[in-house]
């Protein structure tokens, strides 16, 4: 698995990486963390592809879903702590 591209973004860290013929998108915030893996023979244009699907749509999601886990993960830690 090597990186292959880093994309900037304020909220998150977005590293692109390769590994048996997929893209593999890794999305970090903080101690989360959401990865996609992509066929390569999917995509018509290689790595700008990949950059053409983290349009703002999506990474409005991906935000949704990163304070989704974090509430869960709170919520759990609770349970077992309390």
């Amino acid at each position: 698995m090597r990186i292959i591209a880093e994309l900037p973004h304020p909220e998150f860290k977005i590293s692109i990486l390769s590994m048996n013929q997929k893209f593999i998108v890794k999305i970090e915030q903080g101690t989360l963390e959401q990865t996609y893996k992509i066929p390569e023979m999917d995509l018509t244009d290689g790595v700008n592809s990949v950059f053409e699907i983290l349009d703002e749509a999506f990474l409005k999601t991906v935000s949704a879903r990163f304070a989704e886990m974090g509430k869960d993960y709170k919520d759990a830690f609770y349970r077992y702590n309390y």
